[in-house]
């Protein structure tokens, strides 16, 4: 079947808080369905049934209407979907990576990019992640969890008794470091951990891995080369992710051959873990000693113009465009 005789529909925007960065990954992937020749419809689920009428209208910082997770169902039930060979998933975070699409996709029989509603769900669920990487034998930092009735100084006492400070406080179900603090001493835990609430009903405590900060992508249950950030700040946070100049990226990162090649099969043994398919980014921390670190995995990475998958594919020659095409026909 030639490109121009499928139709995909591009899901944008969304109404997690990640909703601008999907925008950006949405319009790159928008540009490469077009130049690979497919008839593109664009939806944004958040608005429901209405859309809007120019392509810029999806990508705009005004809101075209008002956004809500509820207007999901009522896009997925329309008939915006009518005869839609496959929904390219351009969307990031809560109700984009966690199965919710995905699940009202699968109720409408349309077939999607990327891994299932379970393994998404799993994935999104940070510590329902780690829990399988410790069964299968991923190394991955230690934790504690803790949901809104948590009393400081019991915290506090934990993390210093199992985990040790510095460390790492997130939400359990957010991406893109929304949420994200790292705690130097107890002084700054309890503000962290409320920070984080604002974003999910649990909160990860996990150790923090000194050392240097690696990603490894699977596309078609082959890992890609490894790749290093190196981030103006210290921390790959929002802004160091998102903004053009604030990191470095390093694709083959500068590793022992031995650890980049085991790191490797730690992303594909994390990646399988989870039962995810097609694509998915798995991140990392590489120790002072090199040792790797398992964080989470992304199966619904970035495509931006600064994202690090499409580095990843560039570096084994697969071009944005035959990335996206690859996404789509591995889907299908």
């Amino acid at each position: 079947m030639k490109n121009k005789n499928l139709i995909v529909a591009l899901l944008v925007g969304g109404a997690s808080p990640e909703r601008e960065v999907s925008k950006d990954s949405s319009r790159s992937i928008y540009n490469a369905l077009i130049n690979l020749g497919y008839d593109v419809k664009l939806i944004d689920p958040a608005y429901g049934e209405n859309q809007p009428d120019e392509i810029e209208g999806f990508f705009a910082e005004k809101e075209y209407s008002e956004i809500s997770s509820a207007n999901y169902v009522d896009a997925v039930n329309s008939n915006l979907f009518e005869g839609i060979d496959i929904a390219f998933l351009g969307l990031h975070g809560k109700y984009g990576e966690d199965g919710l699409i995905q699940a009202l996709l699968e109720l409408r029989e349309i077939k999607y990019t990327g891994s299932d509603v379970s393994s998404s769900s799993i994935a999104m669920n940070k510590e329902m992640a780690k829990i399988l990487f410790n069964h299968f034998n991923v190394n991955t930092p230690k934790w504690i969890s803790i949901n809104k009735n948590f009393d400081i100084k019991d915290l506090i006492s934990k993390i210093e008794n199992q985990i040790g400070f510095p460390c790492v406080v997130k939400p359990n179900n957010q991406g893109s470091t929304v949420g994200l603090t790292i705690c130097k001493d107890e002084n700054s835990v309890e503000e962290a951990v409320s920070l984080s609430l604002n974003f999910s009903g649990k909160v990860l405590i996990e150790e923090y891995i000194s050392g240097r900060e690696l990603t490894v992508a699977v596309l078609e249950d082959k890992a890609l080369p490894v790749l290093e950030i190196k981030p103006e700040h210290g921390l790959y946070d929002y802004e160091c992710k998102y903004t053009e100049g604030k990191s470095q990226y390093i694709v083959p990162a500068e590793i022992p051959e031995e650890v980049a090649k085991f790191m490797r099969k730690e992303a594909l043994t994390a990646f399988k873990a989870l039962g995810c398919s097609v694509y998915g980014r798995m991140d990392f921390r590489l120790s002072e000693s090199n040792v790797p670190y398992c964080l989470e995995v992304n199966t619904l990475p970035g495509m931006t113009s600064t994202s690090l998958v499409p580095k990843m594919a560039k570096a084994v020659e697969i071009s944005f465009d035959d990335l996206i095409d690859k996404i789509i026909k591995l889907s299908l």
